[in-house]
């Protein structure tokens, strides 16, 4: 297995999907419910992220061959996308494109079982992430790189779980204080790989830039 691609693509993950940052959220989300009615929505969260990027992983380069989508013409829309999230992030804020507009957040509150919607999609699995997952599938390379493909995919979903999971346990650990340091720290990591993304597009799409 290739490391570094592995902690690549698990740096990326970790700070588009954001578990820290989400943690508030799924509490918001569950807040009237027991302790059985929160393990219930983070089993469903879990499920549904699962499903979620096989689809993702295994159906990405079909549907952007349905619509005639170049992967450097998506690595560039995607990275531009994932920059803006990132600078979101970075000004404390958060992407509609990854919690909704205000009035799907007022939807939210009323939905029976938010796990799928709206914590698995968009969430978890918005539009920033299926481009990463999507973007990263097409760049890998040889065995070794699939297999950290995979594995960080593998490690992404085991730590959101634990993490949903352990919600109760961990609001009492991680105040408002540390989650917003680590929410602009995850920043900056996304909008250097976002840079990367569009560096790397724009060399294949404008030969005359390298």
């Amino acid at each position: 297995m290739d490391i570094a691609f592995f902690l690549k693509v698990f740096a990326a993950l970790f700070a588009i999907m954001s578990p820290v940052a989400n943690l508030p959220v799924f509490l918001s989300l569950t807040s009237d419910r027991d302790a059985a009615g929160k393990r219930a929505v983070a089993l469903t969260a879990t499920l549904g992220l699962v499903a979620g990027s096989l689809i993702v992983f295994f159906g990405g380069e079909a549907i952007l061959s349905l619509f005639g989508i170049s992967i450097d013409g998506f690595r560039l829309a995607g990275g531009l996308l994932i920059l803006l999230i990132a600078l979101s992030m970075l000004h404390g804020g958060e992407s509609s494109a990854q919690a909704g507009t205000d009035a799907e957040k007022e939807h939210h509150q009323s939905v029976d079982n938010p796990g799928i919607y709206p914590l698995t999609v968009p969430m978890l699995l918005g539009p920033g992430s299926i481009s990463t997952i999507v973007i990263f599938r097409e760049q890998a390379s040889g065995t070794g790189e699939e297999i950290a493909l995979v594995a960080a995919l593998a490690a992404m979903v085991v730590v959101l779980s634990a993490t949903f999971f352990a919600a109760p346990m961990l609001s009492r650990v991680l105040n408002r204080t540390a989650i917003s340091i680590m929410s602009r720290l995850m920043g900056m990591i996304l909008a250097a790989i976002a840079m990367e993304m569009m560096v790397t597009s724009l060399k294949a799409l404008l030969p005359g830039l390298a």
